[in-house]
C-alpha cells in the first residue's frame, strides 16, 4: 500500500538527530513551497516600491534577503501554531496523521519551547526594517493566530488563509519606509485572490478525510464549482495586476511578465480534476514558479529604470 503521509524523512533532514528531525518536519523546513509563496508577494512589493521611489538595488536585493529569512521563520511559525490547533484534528487524517505533534514525537511543551525560538528570529528579521514596516508587520498577528480556527467555523477557511499569506505585499511596500499605497494594496487583493485559488485547490487532497472528520474547506463549499471559482479568483487577480500596471505606470517588461503568468495560471486550471488528490498537490506547488514569473517581470521593470 502507498503511504499517504505528509512526512518523509528524506533530503538534508534525515542527517540530523532524531529530535532535529522532528522540529525541522513541524516547521515544515523540508518543504519549502509554503515559504516560497509566503515570500513572493513580499518581493513583488519591495521591488514595486523600489520602482515607485527609484531606490538603490542594494537596497532591494537587502530587503529581499531578509524577507526571504522572515518568510522561513515565520511560515515555521505559523505551522507549529496550525498543529497545536490541530494536533486531535490531525490524528484522524491520513495525511497529517504522522506529523511531530499528532504522533506524540514532539511534546506541547517543547512546540512551544520550539516557537518561541522562530518568533525571536523573526523579531531580529522585523527591527531591522523601518518603524512603519514594524507596525503593519505587528497587524498581521491576529490573522496567524485566528487561522486554524477558521476551518472548523466557516466553510470557506482559505478567505482566512489568503489574507494572512498574502500580507507581504503591505509589509514589503512598507519595508521602503513608506505606508502602503493603492498600488500596494491592489498588489494585496491580487495575491489575496491567488492565495485563495492555489489553496482551494491544495484542499481537494484531503476532501475525504476533511468530510470524514468534520473539517471545512473552500474544495468541500465549492464542490463541482471549484475550478470556476478558482478561474474566476485567477481572472480577478490578472485585472488587479493590470489596473495596477495602468496606475503605477509600469511598461512591457512588467506586461511581459504578467501575460506570462497568466498564461501559467490558465494551464493550472486546464488541469484541475476534484478527483485527482495527487495531481491537486503538483498544481499547487506550481504556484511557486507562477510567483517567480510576476517577481522577474517586475525585476526586469525595475532593472530598465
Amino acid at each position: 500500500m502507498v503511504s499517504t503521509s505528509d512526512i518523509k524523512t528524506t533530503g538534508w533532514i534525515r542527517h540530523l538527530p532524531p529530535l532535529g528531525q522532528a522540529l525541522a518536519q513541524l516547521a515544515r523546513f523540508d518543504r519549502p513551497i509554503g515559504w516560497w509563496l509566503l515570500l513572493l508577494p513580499g518581493w513583488q512589493a519591495i521591488i514595486l516600491a523600489g520602482i515607485t521611489q527609484d531606490a538603490p538595488l542594494s537596497q532591494v536585493l537587502h530587503l529581499m534577503v531578509l524577507f526571504l529569512v522572515g518568510a522561513i521563520v515565520m511560515r515555521g511559525a505559523g505551522c507549529v501554531i496550525n498543529d497545536l490547533w490541530d494536533r486531535d484534528l490531525d490524528r484522524a487524517v491520513a495525511r497529517t496523521r504522522d506529523r511531530p505533534l499528532a504522533s506524540g514525537q514532539v511534546s506541547v511543551k517543547t512546540a512551544f519551547g520550539f516557537l518561541a525560538g522562530l518568533a525571536v528570529i523573526g523579531v531580529l528579521v522585523l527591527i531591522q526594517l523601518p518603524l512603519k514596516a514594524m507596525i503593519v508587520g505587528i497587524a498581521s498577528l491576529p490573522l496567524i493566530v485566528v487561522y486554524p480556527l477558521a476551518k472548523r467555523f466557516t466553510g470557506l477557511p482559505q478567505i482566512v488563509l489568503a489574507l494572512t499569506f498574502s500580507w507581504g505585499a503591505l509589509l514589503g511596500w512598507a519595508s521602503l519606509d513608506q505606508w502602503p499605497s493603492l498600488p500596494a494594496f491592489l498588489l494585496y487583493a491580487a495575491s489575496a485572490l491567488w492565495v485563495f485559488g492555489y489553496d482551494t485547490i491544495y484542499a481537494i487532497q484531503d476532501m475525504a478525510d476533511d468530510a470524514s472528520v468534520g473539517i471545512k474547506s473552500s474544495a468541500l463549499t465549492l464542490g463541482r464549482s471549484l475550478p470556476m471559482v478558482v478561474a474566476l479568483t485567477y481572472g480577478g487577480m490578472v485585472l488587479m495586476l493590470l489596473v495596477m500596471a495602468l496606475i503605477m505606470p509600469l511598461g512591457w517588461a512588467y506586461l511581459g511578465g504578467l501575460a506570462g503568468l497568466a498564461l501559467h495560471l490558465s494551464q493550472q486550471i486546464r488541469r484541475i480534476d476534484g478527483h485527482h488528490p495527487a495531481l491537486a498537490g503538483a498544481i499547487f506547488r506550481s504556484n511557486r514558479d507562477a510567483g517567480l514569473i510576476l517577481v522577474a517581470g517586475l525585476m526586469a521593470e525595475y532593472l530598465m529604470r
